[in-house]
């Protein structure tokens, strides 16, 4: 039998703790239906015997404090949710007793920007990991040791998983499920939970939010004339020289003050506008492609599915009332 310490932290959403709580009884239940023992023992682990959550919106009843659980198999970190820096302040409490446990063999699971709190304990520093996509900024500029993976919805790394944006959680909770009792328990409870098993991506959710938390007055500069102009064909050379800045210097400093590069900056405002034209408008596809600015259709649908996952057309069906 695992024993899964689901954490009771500060700010943390009452949805993730019980829906942790619920999918690993179900499997429990599951097994008792085939005749077998239960493979899970669930614990709501605390600080103390209560916590408040959602601003005190509901109080949860811990199982157990982490002075009580000298040793578990797996602890989930729930979806936090408030001020960052404060919410990691109010659960220091924690951090090392999360990572004793690792280095006695846990697995550590970070539900969505429950990643902020795991990456505050060290355990991430120079490892892979995903968060919400709207979290992205703020993440890279907090914890810049940590290899953001902006795409994925899980990550697997020595015994540390973390998962994408909300209830991609539930996603990654399949995923360990399947580790631990194989491919029919997974899919089973895929369709018990009426959750899409095969989701792999955060792509044909994401929305493109520029990095702007920096001091390059010539870089904002830059980024808000190409957000203003969806569909200006730009060269790299001409917003360049619009600066007064040189084309490789500048790149350097746009790549360094953002996290892309002038024409990935330049491509994402695009699709982004795409996206929207997609989704509410009457324009043919083609007709949609040329008004952001390309003439070779076939290139920007390939830019389009390297940023969505999907083709314009695709995107439109799925997306469009």
């Amino acid at each position: 039998m695992k024993h899964i310490s689901i954490l009771a932290l500060q700010d943390a959403t009452m949805t993730s703790i019980d829906g942790s709580l619920q999918l690993f009884s179900r499997i429990n239940d599951f097994l008792r239906y085939k005749g077998q023992p239960p493979f899970y023992k669930i614990e709501v682990v605390g600080l103390g015997a209560q916590t408040s959550l959602n601003g005190a919106l509901y109080t949860i009843n811990a199982d157990k404090t982490i002075a009580d659980v000298t040793k578990t198999d797996l602890v989930i970190i729930p979806i936090i949710c408030g001020d960052f820096p404060k919410t990691l302040k109010s659960n220091e409490a924690f951090c090392e007793w999360v990572s004793h446990q690792y280095q006695q063999g846990a697995e550590i699971a970070s539900l969505c920007v429950g990643s902020f709190f795991l990456a505050s304990t060290g355990l991430l520093d120079g490892r892979k990991c995903a968060t919400h996509w709207a979290a992205k900024n703020d993440f890279e500029l907090m914890f810049p040791s940590v290899r953001l993976m902006e795409d994925v919805i899980i990550t697997d790394e020595n015994g540390i998983y973390t998962s994408g944006g909300t209830y991609s959680y539930l996603n990654l909770l399949l995923y360990i499920i399947e580790k631990h009792l194989g491919r029919d328990m997974a899919v089973l409870a895929s369709k018990m939970f009426e959750i899409d098993i095969e989701r792999k991506t955060q792509h044909q959710f994401l929305i493109f939010m520029g990095q702007k938390n920096h001091d390059d007055q010539e870089v904002l500069k830059a980024q808000q004339y190409i957000e203003d102009n969806p569909d200006k064909r730009f060269t790299i050379d001409e917003v360049s020289r619009k600066f007064g800045i040189g084309r490789r210097t500048f790149e350097r400093r746009f790549k360094k003050s953002t996290g892309n590069s002038l024409l990935e900056y330049i491509q994402r405002v695009k699709v982004e506008a795409t996206k929207k034209q997609l989704e509410s408008g009457s324009k043919t596809i083609n007709e949609v492609i040329f008004d952001i600015g390309y003439n070779d259709i076939n290139a920007f649908r390939k830019v389009f599915r390297k940023y969505t996952g999907m083709s314009p057309v695709n995107y439109r069906k799925k997306y469009q009332q």
